[in-house]
């Protein structure tokens, strides 16, 4: 595709609004009302809630969180916790950012991070090579704001229709986004992506039998790797053209 996708930075701003406005919304939507609801089923307020959606946003620090209230943790295990399950986003901005154009890799970006959610990015790593690197930011915050304005809404509808939807319902809501996010990447053409995936998935079940508590970083670490090698060593050399001899 041309790197002349946009005409202006407003252009590549209005089409990342369209294309929030479509799964990436939806979903974000559907697991914040399931946050809510389970907010409500353990006695949280509304106000802290939905407040927790718009300043942490980060649905599985959010979910960590309320786990840790409902069993008296302190708060600075709260915090540790928390904070450890946002270390993703490390990864995810050295992998997004550097693509930006140079005169907007600037401290401003510190403010643009705070809307990056898992869906955002991964639509953003898959279009950005389609536009010229001058309009990328500007499609990053028109993908990124819809998913965080809805993120208060949703979090406060899913408290208050709580009770109404059974407990598999409210917890298959929460399950949404990183479904959308699986789907997504399989459309990435680097096979690592598609290995680690594939690797994750198979090891996924056992990592959980042996330790529930650190299986998804495990299986994150060992299916990552596991790909990477992989396609260093042996995808990248089948693929690699053979050298006519003088």
């Amino acid at each position: 595709m041309s790197q002349a996708r946009f005409d202006s930075r407003r252009a590549a701003f209005s089409q990342g609004v369209r294309d929030a406005l479509g799964a990436p919304v939806l979903v974000l939507f559907a697991g914040m009302v399931g946050f809510g609801a389970m907010c409500r089923a353990n006695g949280l307020d509304i106000w802290f809630a939905s407040f927790t959606s718009l300043l942490m946003f980060a649905l599985p620090g959010q979910v960590v969180m309320l786990e840790m209230i409902i069993t008296g943790s302190s708060l600075a295990a709260i915090g540790l916790a928390v904070s450890l399950t946002s270390t993703r986003f490390i990864t995810m901005a050295v992998t997004l950012f550097p693509q930006l154009h140079e005169r907007d890799r600037n401290p401003r970006l510190f403010a643009a991070v705070h809307i990056m959610a898992m869906t955002a990015w991964a639509v953003s790593m898959r279009e950005f090579s389609k536009m010229a690197a001058q309009h990328r930011l500007s499609y990053f915050l028109g993908l990124g704001l819809p998913c965080w304005l809805i993120a208060l809404p949703g979090t406060a509808i899913g408290y208050v229709i709580a009770g109404h939807v059974s407990v598999p319902v409210t917890l298959g809501l929460l399950f949404i986004n990183p479904l959308f996010f699986l789907l997504t990447f399989t459309e990435v053409k680097p096979w690592a992506n598609r290995l680690a995936i594939l690797i994750g998935c198979l090891l996924g079940p056992m990592f959980y039998l042996l330790d529930r508590d650190t299986s998804l970083l495990s299986t994150g670490l060992v299916a990552g790797t596991a790909a990477y090698w992989l396609d260093r060593w042996f995808i990248r050399r089948l693929n690699r053209p053979v050298r006519s001899q003088p």
